[in-house]
């Protein structure tokens, strides 16, 4: 793994411990040498990842859509690319990144991880995909993800594609060790 995407919030959150553990992220990639790559921005949960993996010595690149990068683009990244849309903002953070992590956030971070899950179940990325849980956070998530292979609308191969764990070295390990499961998205089922 040479570059990580985290997804995550542009807000702090309710509980301190959100932060806590998006620093002990950033800390555990620039430690482990692996670059971070992000939504850009300098504010909540994106922006202690990217000031800690920083101050540690570690790369950061961002990817903000230029419509609110004069808002909130964090001005001292190792690059920070502009680009039109939240489209091309994930297109290019996947094509940057090795791998994916996400952190509490809001809708934007559960669509992006969603979106990669989706891709990987039909077979479009290898590359693995993992939530660090802090203080079950994701919990509902994963209980809803659960109930839907329960009900026939996801396989448990592709519901275990998600990595989960409550620490980053913790998620890191399962990350560095994921071998993508080769099964077909299609439920058939017969009367």
């Amino acid at each position: 793994m040479k570059r990580i995407c985290v997804n995550c919030g542009s807000n702090p959150g309710s509980s301190p411990v959100y932060m806590k553990v998006a620093e002990e992220l950033g800390s555990v990639l620039a430690k482990r040498n692996i670059g971070l790559v992000y939504g850009g921005a300098d504010v909540g949960l994106m922006g202690k990842v990217a000031d800690t993996v920083l101050q540690a010595g570690g790369t950061v690149v961002g990817v903000i859509p230029k419509s609110f990068a004069h808002k909130v683009s964090h001005r001292g990244l190792t690059e920070l690319h502009v680009v039109d849309s939240m489209h091309d903002r994930k297109a290019m953070m996947f094509e940057l990144s090795d791998g994916f992590i996400a952190l509490p956030g809001g809708y934007g971070t559960i669509e992006e991880v969603t979106e990669l899950l989706t891709w990987s179940q039909l077979g479009l990325s290898s590359k693995p995909c993992g939530i660090i849980n802090v203080s079950g956070y994701f919990n509902s998530l994963l209980s809803f993800f659960d109930f839907a292979v329960k009900e026939g609308f996801i396989k448990q191969e592709h519901r275990d594609m998600l990595l989960e764990d409550i620490s980053p070295e913790g998620i890191l390990n399962k990350i560095n060790d994921y071998n993508v499961p080769s099964v077909e998205k299609w439920l058939l089922f017969s009367d």
